[in-house]
């Protein structure tokens, strides 16, 4: 049965609007054609990925190497989780990322990387087993929030705190469910969580519930057992 066209305009319509915007705002319409094929090739690699029932997905620093803390308790969580059936999901770098899918790896677990196309031609870990790369990180971005019914956050720079951010205020504003989101590493996030009950809540910028979307744990045992307790 050919499904209905629920849009309220049609593919020429949409076709002719952007061409129309790539010549008034000097945007060529290969950009805007670049940007809808990486949403089309990520939900459909989603899609595939969904068939897994269980997914987690795993934030945190490109800057750290195996001999580090966070590189370990990332490769040990993502162990435990795999052991338990659920795919790995990272942005497929370096740092945590590769932990990430090391542990999986490493557990015989799923091990998906949804990479970043960087002028430093980043390169998929070598732990990665199932991987897609997107020229734009807002897509990447949007595949890594929809992947997963957990989302777990190791320390890290401006990347892992935008997608930080960007998770509680969709879980906020209810656009996607109110999915586990787990902060391993009391002494990185501690400062952040206190500055926002100090200041954003204090001054009634944000409510008492929203207090609540994430959780912060120590280490990967923790949020391990927190895992189980919220959703096994």
């Amino acid at each position: 049965m050919k499904q209905k066209n629920t849009l309220p305009i049609s593919r020429a319509q949409i076709e002719d609007l952007l061409k129309e915007y790539s010549r008034e705002h000097h945007v060529s319409a290969d950009k805007i054609y670049s940007i809808i094929s990486d949403f089309i090739m990520g939900f459909e690699f989603l899609s595939e990925l969904h068939q897994s029932k269980k997914a987690v997905s795993i934030f945190g620093t490109a800057r750290c190497n195996h001999e580090s803390t966070d590189y370990n308790q990332a490769t040990k969580l993502a162990n435990l989780l795999a052991k338990d059936g659920f795919a790995i999901v990272t942005g497929g770098g370096p740092g945590v990322m590769e932990a990430a899918n090391k542990g999986a790896l490493e557990a015989g677990g799923r091990s998906v990387g949804l990479n970043i196309i960087l002028k430093s031609n980043q390169k998929v870990n070598p732990y990665v087993t199932e991987s897609k790369s997107f020229a734009h990180f807002y897509v990447r971005k949007t595949m890594l929030e929809f992947a997963s019914q957990i989302y777990i956050f190791f320390p890290g720079g401006f990347g892992t705190l935008d997608e930080f951010f960007e998770m509680v205020m969709l879980i906020q504003t209810q656009k996607i469910p109110a999915l586990p989101i787990i902060l391993v590493g009391r002494s990185y996030w501690e400062p952040l969580l206190s500055w926002i009950e100090k200041s954003v809540y204090a001054s009634h910028y944000v409510e008492q519930k929203d207090l609540q979307i994430y959780h912060l744990v120590d280490n990967a045992d923790q949020a391990h057992q927190l895992i189980k307790k919220l959703i096994m």
